[in-house]
């Protein structure tokens, strides 16, 4: 089964929970597969927090498929993206599948998770995850609350690695 998110709310009340600008955009709400677009908070000098479309899923170097997660922070391909804060992003869902289940926060609210974006060909961005937990190999999504969503989006590299770390195996609601 391939892995899947939903964000079950329009961007205008992504915004609203997530404290940003729609800017524009026109997301409806709904399933997100790999190579889908989907709404990212992103924090910049000019326009503040506000959300973007994205490609799920980054193209890598050599290849032809997408990778949707980052679990190693060591490596390479995300150790360049996640020193520059301007790198990170906010992944707003509302329930993601891994492996055949879906797994889907308490009273069903729009979850902040843990990404990050990178301008290629195609800008794109993957979901931050934790190590394996149980029944979940990939790991689980980084769950964000307010306050850790701004480390996240701001802070610098030792600070968002040690909250990377410090992430439970569960996926929680911000």
């Amino acid at each position: 089964m391939t892995a899947a998110y939903r964000l079950d709310a329009p961007a205008m009340e992504v915004a609203q929970v997530l404290g940003c600008y729609a800017a524009g955009d026109p997301w409806p709400g709904g399933e997100v597969v790999p190579g889908g677009y989907a709404p990212v908070m992103i924090a910049d000098r000019e326009k503040g927090r506000h959300l973007v479309p994205r490609m799920w899923g980054v193209p890598p170097p050599r290849g032809d498929y997408l990778v949707p997660f980052a679990r190693n922070l060591d490596s390479p391909f995300w150790v360049g993206v996640l020193r520059h804060t301007g790198f990170r992003c906010i992944v707003p869902m509302t329930a993601i599948r891994r492996a055949r289940d879906w797994w889907i926060p308490p009273g069903n609210a729009i979850s902040a998770c843990a990404g990050i974006w990178r301008d290629s060909e195609i800008p794109s961005f993957a979901i931050l995850t934790t190590g394996a937990a149980e029944g979940q190999p990939g790991g689980l999504p980084i769950a964000l609350g307010p306050r850790a969503c701004e480390t996240w989006l701001r802070a610098d590299i030792r600070e968002a690695r040690a909250l990377v770390e410090a992430a439970p195996t569960a996926f929680l609601a911000p």
